[in-house]
């Protein structure tokens, strides 16, 4: 088994950080990685803690009497220099559970309510996003959303348009937009099932 000799932490940033690793792989032979985290310190790295908490949450929530409708966010992202298709996101805070993270980041970031549902804890329990390169990971929150659409909640570096989206609009938007793939998957779902959230129940 490949293991880390040593980590040396490189940037001090609030949100993400840089690491890197000295390596010695299967064959005994020495290599650098590099790893980008949430974590503030060496010690805070799931690498040393050994604990998959979650270090943000997505939301998954319909919109509508008939639930006929999806929440979605249009974003500018630095990473890409363009806009990107979400679900309302954000970090968990420190201490904060994480289905009210969701409550809160939804209200941040749309205006809207959110009133989460109840599922088995496999489909919301923290996975990890793009793991060749951070150990970062988010869970999952599903739920409605009522009230009134609002940036009153954003934040003066967020640049984000809130998007309530049909079947029609969501099939356009992944033949047409970029997405963010936790996302894109979910709006797979959101076209195929007969009521939003049937999957949860397969």
């Amino acid at each position: 088994m490949p293991q880390i000799d040593n980590i040396e932490k490189t940037t001090d940033n609030r949100f993400l950080n840089m690491y890197n690793l000295e390596t010695t792989n299967k064959k005994g032979g020495k290599g650098k990685y590099f790893v980008a985290s949430r974590a503030k310190s060496i010690e805070d790295l799931k690498i040393k803690t050994r604990k998959n908490t979650p270090d943000g949450v997505i939301i998954y929530s319909v919109y509508g009497e008939k639930q006929e409708k999806v929440v979605l966010i249009r974003q500018y992202r630095y990473a890409i220099d363009d806009y990107i298709y979400e679900f309302p996101a954000g970090l968990v805070e420190q201490g904060e559970e994480f289905h009210v993270a969701a409550i809160r980041e939804m209200k941040e970031e749309t205006g809207l309510d959110l009133h989460p549902i109840t599922v088995d804890p496999c489909y919301e329990k923290p996975y990890f996003t793009t793991i060749g390169m951070t150990d970062e990971s988010c869970a999952t929150v599903y739920g409605t959303v009522t009230g009134t659409i609002s940036k009153e909640g954003q934040e003066d570096s967020e640049e984000i348009e809130v998007v309530i989206a049909d079947r029609a609009e969501v099939a356009r938007i992944l033949r047409e937009e970029n997405v963010a793939i936790m996302c894109a998957y979910m709006l797979m779902h959101f076209l195929q099932d007969e009521r939003p959230f049937d999957f949860l129940k397969k």
